[in-house]
């Protein structure tokens, strides 16, 4: 042992010393405009799960549609039909919002069991030409989640031209044992040049009780969604295992970020499908990041990444799992760190949570960060009233990020 310290510890010191002490990537800097797109609701039903995608137009801005379905607030993850609405101008004026209720609804099953659609997020496919969201589905009994059930990855495709959405349909998937239960709900995935899909998703066989997460490699022919190949599972035992993955890419490599009840985990790969061991979050002083519980997603400029989140620790107790504000800052991708030092906040807190959102690369120099106000909070309460103390009124936000344009050449 003596031989061994003094062989190896120094070496490995200086190891640790030289990684801990790397220079951080550059601080990228950015604009925050925080717009309301809609506000007001009924205290029965609340609007949530706003995302948008970007349906680019020929010599004019991209229209930016919106999808978005209501929670009845008395049940758990009771969602209605989903809706969307529509911008041409970038923000400014948005269209009535319109339910794809035929399409986008919910179907009848056996047993008094009916299926939809949530948690959808449509994304732009520059291969195809199509506005393809993905999502995943729920099954209900008397209005409430069925506990032990099957769940599918589903998708739909926008028409640009009648403004409507194709009929939801589930992804076929390997008939293995532990895609029982799979889906790609709220996962912000990753196109290749080639047009090839990279979904994260969660998934686990009957009567398990933790979530596995894997990345699966699909094509997309404009019409159908293609299940090609699966790779490896990212595993942690309790608190429902990984789930609720995104995924982004910068350069060369390709980050995914991952749920669990007690603390949030990232993990990184060179191939998009094999990634590391998770790690739980921190700031770069190694200190815990604070998020738990929820949903993370990614933004990424140039060779800057950007983790999306809430967190404890900001006066926020009275929240719903600490659900807002909403935040972001700086990742140091070589450490899987976040710097504390970039942190701001996109979405202030009015006591309703904010922990389910989207985010929408509109250009190379803009993003938006779309959320709604979820109007639950801890019982007894439950539903937060519309004249409530903190303000709260299921507005729907659109943070738009704007990074700063390369200066001109000189002349």
């Amino acid at each position: 042992m003596r031989t061994f310290s003094a062989k190896f510890l120094p070496a490995a010191l200086g190891l640790l010393f030289a990684s801990a002490t790397a220079a951080a990537p550059a601080v990228v800097d950015c604009t925050i405009q925080l717009d309301v797109v809609r506000s007001g609701y009924d205290g029965v039903h609340c609007w949530v799960h706003p995302r948008a995608g970007i349906v680019p137009q020929p010599g004019r801005s991209p229209a930016v549609v919106m999808t978005m379905q209501t929670l009845w607030l008395k049940g758990s993850d009771v969602f209605g039909p989903l809706n969307d609405l529509r911008t041409d101008d970038l923000g400014r004026t948005w269209s009535p919002l319109t339910e794809h209720a035929a399409t986008l609804g919910q179907r009848p099953e056996a047993d008094g069991v009916t299926v939809g659609a949530c948690d959808f997020w449509p994304k732009w496919h520059a291969a195809s030409g199509k506005l393809l969201g993905l999502g995943h589905s729920v099954r209900y009994r008397n209005n409430a989640v069925v506990h032990e059930r099957p769940r599918e990855t589903v998708f739909s495709v926008y028409d640009a031209t009648a403004r409507t959405w194709s009929a939801w349909q589930p992804v076929a998937m390997p008939a293995e044992p532990r895609f029982y239960n799979a889906g790609a709900g709220s996962a912000q995935r990753v196109d290749l040049p080639d047009g090839t899909l990279l979904v994260p998703f969660y998934f686990k066989a009957k009567g398990e009780a933790d979530y596995r997460t894997a990345v699966m490699k699909c094509a997309f022919d404009g019409t159908t969604v293609t299940v090609r190949e699966i790779g490896g599972e990212v595993r942690l035992a309790g608190g429902r295992g990984l789930y609720e993955p995104s995924l982004a890419r910068l350069g060369d490599r390709f980050f995914l970020c991952m749920r669990n009840d007690k603390t949030a985990y990232v993990s990184s790969s060179r191939d998009g499908l094999n990634f590391t061991p998770p790690r739980a979050w921190t700031w770069d002083d190694g200190t815990d990041l604070g998020s738990y519980n929820t949903q993370q997603h990614w933004v990424t400029h140039g060779d800057a990444l950007f983790l999306v989140y809430t967190r404890r620790g900001a006066n926020n107790d009275h929240v719903f799992r600490h659900r807002a504000p909403l935040f972001m800052a700086q990742v140091d991708p070589d450490r899987l760190v976040v710097m504390r030092a970039t942190e701001r906040i996109l979405v202030p807190e009015h006591g309703a949570r904010l922990g389910n959102f989207g985010v929408t690369q509109i250009s190379e120099y803009e993003t938006w960060v779309t959320v709604a106000e979820w109007m639950q909070t801890n019982r007894p309460m439950l539903i937060i009233p519309p004249d409530n103390p903190w303000g709260a009124a299921n507005r729907v936000f659109d943070a738009r990020i704007r990074f700063d344009l390369p200066a001109p050449a000189a002349r």
